[in-house]
């Protein structure tokens, strides 16, 4: 997997929250794709931002998140984020801290951000889940203050750039 490359021109702010993707990436063994998603669904932020069309063309041979794109990993994020929160506020139990799901090949991990956002991993069957928790806690305290509106608006449209550059590039 890679993290994220491109930061030149983006804000103080959003430098430093591709710099924590980019820790949680490269210190916690067995990730496959991590994305940040906003409270309505979009994708913020990606470990591997350019493969989204690469992947769809089947284009990489290199080991992938759910079909090889962090797009899809956010929807599927998205959906999770949504039904647990609709499950917590229907069983009047509180906010939603972490979603854990454990299949046969793979870890899902979804925790909440403090503005409504959601960050995402999907993990390698060996991963260590604990690891992987304590990691995405460390990233949300981190990150969770600075999300304001104005750096979700320039998140969104470096990402936007950073895939249709990648794309262009490519020659597709």
């Amino acid at each position: 997997m890679t993290a994220p490359s491109t930061t030149f021109g983006l804000s103080h702010e959003a430098r430093n929250l591709h710099w924590l993707l980019t820790n949680l990436v490269e210190e916690v063994p067995g990730l496959l794709s991590v994305a940040v998603v906003s409270s309505d669904g979009l994708l913020l932020l990606s470990s591997d931002p350019g493969r989204n069309a690469e992947a769809r063309e089947g284009g990489t041979d290199r080991p992938a998140g759910p079909r090889g794109s962090s797009a899809d990993l956010a929807t599927i994020v998205s959906g999770i984020g949504s039904l647990t929160i609709g499950a917590a506020k229907l069983m009047d139990v509180g906010g939603v801290k972490q979603t854990m799901v454990a299949m046969d090949e793979g870890s899902l991990f979804v925790m909440s951000i403090s503005d409504g956002s959601l960050l995402g991993v999907h993990g390698s069957p060996d991963c260590d889940m604990s690891v992987v928790a304590y990691h995405m806690a460390l990233f949300v305290g981190r990150a969770g203050h600075v999300l304001t509106p104005e750096l979700r608006s320039e998140l969104r449209a470096s990402l936007e750039a950073e895939t249709e550059t990648e794309t262009a590039g490519s020659g597709r």
